[in-house]
């Protein structure tokens, strides 16, 4: 072989490797770009839970939250969040073997468990409104609403996000770029998973005493 053809197949393979390292880069940036933007939201989170935590006694004429919070209903609520976590997990370890099938079957019972997350915080809200505690009647059921609702938009935003990225999915496989949105959007998911558990227990178990 002559020193021309090696040094071509040298160069060749040069330009494979730095064409894979930029992308796994590129991959890498995202996800950290996508950690600032959780950082953001966390800034986001801790502001609506602090003003929440300053209005909780301003309730003017208002029914207060212990007298419509049922939690019974809230717990069952807080179960499907959470399980919803737990089966994005296992659709996880599906990914991380090539299992695109399991991983897609995974992804609809996770979107299925937040859709009736969703379902059921509609259902409170109407019924706090018919109770006369709507948004508008004080300044505690405005924070309420504010912190609850936003966490609620958040969620809905995951499952769009899960049907769009499904549908790359079942289309493309598991390729670097879905690869890097699933991480993504997992990081995302459990993040709202850990918020729930501050707005049950500031909101709802210390609302309910």
């Amino acid at each position: 072989m002559s020193s021309s053809t090696l040094d071509h197949h040298a160069a060749h393979a040069a330009h494979d490797a730095h064409h894979d390292d930029h992308h796994h880069d590129h991959g890498g940036n995202n996800v950290f770009g996508f950690w600032i933007y959780l950082m953001s939201d966390l800034v986001l989170f801790g502001s609506l839970f602090a003003t929440f935590a300053v209005l909780s006694g301003a309730v003017a004429d208002a029914p207060l939250g212990k007298e419509l919070f049922s939690l019974n209903f809230v717990a069952v609520e807080t179960g499907l969040l959470l399980l919803s976590s737990l089966s994005f997990g296992f659709g996880m370890l599906a990914s991380h073997e090539g299992n695109v099938k399991g991983l897609l079957g995974w992804m609809v019972v996770t979107w299925l468990l937040g859709a009736g997350f969703v379902g059921m915080e509609l259902y409170e809200f109407n019924h706090l409104i018919h109770e006369g505690a709507g948004p508008g009647v004080s300044a505690y059921w405005s924070a309420f609403f504010l912190l609850v609702g936003t966490h609620g938009l958040h969620v809905s935003s995951g499952l769009l996000w899960m049907i769009v990225l499904g549908i790359h999915i079942y289309r493309r496989g598991l390729n670097p770029a879905n690869t890097t949105r699933l991480a993504s959007l997992s990081l995302f998911w459990h993040f709202l998973d850990i918020v729930w558990i501050g707005v049950f227990t500031i909101v709802y178990l210390l609302g309910a005493l």
